[in-house]
């Protein structure tokens, strides 16, 4: 396995910049029996990696020719009442702005570059809320690490050209059935987070269930910790997340999957009592070479 540690400086920006106002998160998917490399070079040489990050699913690097140690499909899952669904696709991309303007325009440069051998699968328009809080109103995203602890989660080292200072992404639409959580007290809110909605602390005494408990990055054997950049959606009818996890190995993550769902220990994750997830992917964020994507370790 590769190891974590230093090689930020290789890595997609958009990956440990604070989150923008706005992002659109895109998925696409492949034509098959076409040669992706010619639009792989394109996206290399014509991507502004100031527009955000950009991720290549198992499917499209496995037609490139070439593997990426740790790469796989996101896995579909069922527990007891809940079930996680696979929605993979070719190519993932979270294009940051300051405005909608700005993520409009990202998206009409990117579908450019990818012409017709990439088609434009799902878009979605997501949010910072009051700061930074999920649309339940508690705060997302406590625990992310950071500085150098973020670097570790999330980026790959190792020296390995075309490998360091690439990361990977688990990618997870989420929604949210708010008027059925409005409908729980105020108590088993808390009790459902595992924090306390004014003050954010979190409550020693929650319930396993508890989605902060059965999250708790320390608490794993090697740890979890990786870095988030997850941001509300809402439509006119439906609302929820758009998890965005970057790690430097997507065992990280499968993980805390395992454990929410209740496969580990039987104690499925009280967040499922009023959310789940729609669509489910894993990708690879290749490094950079100066201001350019690198695809070296893919022969392109």
């Amino acid at each position: 396995m590769l190891e974590p540690g230093d090689g930020h400086a290789l890595s997609q920006p958009g990956i440990l910049a604070s989150p923008s106002p706005v992002a659109r998160s895109l998925t696409f998917r492949f034509v098959p029996d076409v040669d992706p490399r010619p639009v792989l070079a394109r996206l290399r040489d014509g991507f502004r990696v100031e527009d955000g990050v950009v991720g290549l699913g198992p499917g499209l690097v496995r037609a490139s020719g070439r593997e990426i140690p740790g790469l796989r499909p996101f896995p579909a899952l069922a527990g007891a009442g809940v079930a996680v669904p696979s929605t993979q696709q070719a190519l993932w991309a979270y294009l940051r702005g300051g405005d909608r303007t700005a993520t409009f325009d990202a998206t009409a440069r990117l579908q450019a570059l990818l012409g017709e051998t990439l088609v434009l699968e799902d878009a979605l328009d997501t949010f910072v809320y009051r700061g930074g809080r999920d649309l339940s109103g508690y705060e997302d995203g406590t625990e992310n690490p950071k500085g150098d602890r973020a670097v570790a989660a999330s980026v790959v080292s190792g020296g390995t050209p075309g490998l360091t200072g690439s990361s990977f992404v688990a990618v997870q639409r989420w929604t949210h059935d708010l008027v059925a959580f409005g409908r729980f007290s105020a108590e088993r809110r808390d009790m459902t987070i595992g924090r306390r909605f004014d003050s954010n602390e979190e409550i020693e005494d929650a319930p396993a269930s508890a989605h902060v408990k059965r999250t708790a990055q320390e608490s794993y054997d090697p740890e979890t910790f990786m870095v988030r950049r997850s941001m509300p959606w809402a439509s006119a009818r439906d609302q929820g997340l758009e998890f965005v996890a970057f790690v430097e190995s997507l065992d990280r993550f499968e993980r805390q999957l395992v454990r929410m769902m209740g496969l580990e220990d039987g104690v499925t994750d009280a967040l499922f009592t009023f959310s789940r997830p729609v669509t489910g992917g894993y990708y690879w964020c290749p490094p950079i070479a100066g201001a350019r994507l690198d695809f070296s370790s893919l022969g392109v």
